[in-house]
């Protein structure tokens, strides 16, 4: 096979992973497709449910899980892969306000991303402990504390 020809399939490949690129996830319940924009201005799965400032994603499946187990809707919990368009930045919902550095590889961007594909098996965290975690989010809202500061 020839380099052209490998470029030429890579090329052609519009909307699939491409060679040596970093995997992102999306956590949600949202109905997407693969070449779906995923864009700001949209209504927040998290939160007031406002429109987003921002849009997120993760290099590590368990943040993802738990952007899936915690998003608002009544649709089936969803791992999107994903690839941003444009520069993405450290959450600062996660990074340095609940842990030192950034160890979910959590980010944000306000350029789109593109669904890839979709993960259809994994595994979500105990019941019980989505359970928990949705108590202190409600907790922090009766406070006054969104989830998502843009």
């Amino acid at each position: 096979m020839t380099v052209e020809k490998i470029k030429s399939d890579i090329k052609s490949n519009e909307y699939g992973p491409r060679p040596f690129s970093q995997t992102f996830f999306h956590g949600t319940r949202v109905d997407l497709k693969i070449g779906d924009n995923i864009e700001v201005g949209v209504n927040s799965n998290h939160g007031q449910n406002k429109k987003a400032k921002y849009i997120y994603l993760t290099a590590t499946l368990d943040a993802a899980i738990w952007g899936a187990e915690l998003a608002a809707g009544k649709g089936r919990e969803r791992i999107y892969l994903v690839e941003p368009t444009g520069s993405i930045e450290d959450d600062p919902n996660l990074t340095d306000k609940k842990f030192p550095g950034n160890p979910t590889m959590s980010y944000r961007s306000r350029e789109p991303f593109i669904v890839v594909g979709e993960l259809d098996v994994w595994q979500g965290h105990p019941q019980e402990q989505v359970k928990v975690m949705k108590e202190r989010l409600e907790k922090l809202k009766e406070q006054g504390i969104e989830a998502i500061e843009d």
